[in-house]
C-alpha cells in the first residue's frame, strides 16, 4: 500500500536508534519456574507483563514464540494479543515467531492472522517456512507488502537437522538455502534503506562465506547467549551483511528476570556488545 512505511524502513530506524537487538519472549515451563511462577495462565500473564514493562521502551525488536502462548489455549492467545499491542504501542517492532507454511487458502489464512492490519495479532513481521516451495509463500508476501509488514524466511537454521534439507543440492547446482536467499534478494531489489523480506540464519553456524547473504534485507540471527554464539562472533559469520543482522537473544536476557532492572541491564549489555561488534566490522 503506497504512502506507508515499509517494515524494512521501520526496522532500520529502530535498530539505529535503540540498538541492534531482538529479545525473544519464550515463556516455556522451565523459565516460568526459574522466575518462581507456576506454569499456568497467571504465570504466563505475570511473565509476559514483566518483560513488556521492563523492555518495551528500550529494545528495538521482540520475537514472541507463538507456541508458548498457544499451549494455554484462547487465554494464552489473549495474553499474546495484549503483549503485541503494548510492545508496538511503546515503539518496538514485533516479529511473530510462528514459522507458518502451507499452500493456497491455508497460507492466506495464516497471513491474515499475523499480517493483516485489522487482526488482533497483527505483527511487524512473521517467520515462515518455505519448504513447500518458495512460491507457496506468495499470499504472505503479498499481504505483507499491502500492510507494510515483513517476513523472515527459514534459510540457514541452527538446528542440526536443518542441514539435510537446506544444504541439499538442486539440479541447477545450487543448494536449497542458496535458492531461498536468491528469492529474497529478488523481493528486496531496489528497496532502501532495507528490504522487508529477510532470512533466518543461525548465529552459531560459523563461516557462511559460501552463501551470498547480501539479500538487501534483514537477517534474523538466533543463537546468541544460551546457544553458544556471542556478539563478537557476528562479523565472522555474516561478513559484509553484518549490519543487517537482527541478533536474537532469549534466555540470555530472560534468565535475569523477574527483576525489572536485571532484565534492563542484560538487554542493554547485549545491545552494547552487538553494536560494538557490528560497528567494528
Amino acid at each position: 500500500m503506497s504512502g506507508q512505511e515499509t517494515f524494512g524502513t521501520r526496522l532500520r530506524r529502530a535498530m539505529d536508534e535503540r540498538g541492534p537487538l531482538c529479545v525473544g519472549i519464550d515463556p516455556h515451563a522451565s523459565l516460568l519456574s526459574a522466575w518462581g511462577l507456576n506454569d499456568d495462565i497467571a504465570g504466563l500473564e505475570r511473565f509476559t507483563g514483566t518483560v513488556v514493562e521492563a523492555l518495551a521502551g528500550s529494545v528495538a525488536v521482540f520475537k514472541p514464540q507463538s507456541a508458548f502462548f498457544e499451549r494455554f489455549g484462547s487465554r494464552g492467545v489473549a495474553v499474546l494479543e495484549k503483549a503485541v499491542a503494548e510492545l508496538r504501542s511503546a515503539g518496538a517492532l514485533v516479529v511473530m515467531d510462528a514459522k507458518r507454511g502451507d499452500i493456497g487458502s491455508t497460507m492466506a489464512a495464516y497471513a491474515e492472522t499475523f499480517l493483516h492490519k485489522d487482526s488482533p495479532l497483527f505483527s511487524d513481521a512473521l517467520t515462515v517456512s518455505p519448504y513447500l516451495g518458495y512460491g507457496s509463500l506468495k499470499p504472505a508476501v503479498d499481504l505483507a507488502r499491502e500492510n507494510g509488514a515483513g517476513l523472515f524466511v527459514l534459510a540457514l537454521t541452527s538446528n542440526p537437522e536443518g542441514a539435510e534439507v537446506q544444504h541439499a543440492v538442486r539440479g541447477d547446482g545450487r543448494t536449497v538455502a542458496a535458492t531461498i536467499l536468491g528469492h529474497l534478494a529478488a523481493e528486496n531489489a531496489g528497496e532502501t534503506p532495507l528490504g522487508s523480506f529477510g532470512a533466518v540464519v543461525g548465529a552459531t553456524l560459523g563461516d557462511l562465506s559460501a552463501y551470498d547473504l547480501a539479500v538487501n534485507g534483514p537477517l534474523l540471527a538466533p543463537g546468541i547467549g544460551a546457544q553458544g554464539a556471542t556478539p563478537a562472533d557476528l562479523p565472522a559469520v555474516f561478513g559484509a551483511a553484518v549490519r543487517n543482522v537482527v541478533p536474537n537473544v532469549s534466555r540470555g536476557v530472560l534468565r535475569h528476570g523477574p527483576d525489572v532492572m536485571g532484565l534492563r541491564e542484560a538487554a542493554e549489555r547485549f545491545a552494547g556488545e552487538i553494536r560494538v561488534a557490528v560497528e567494528g566490522a
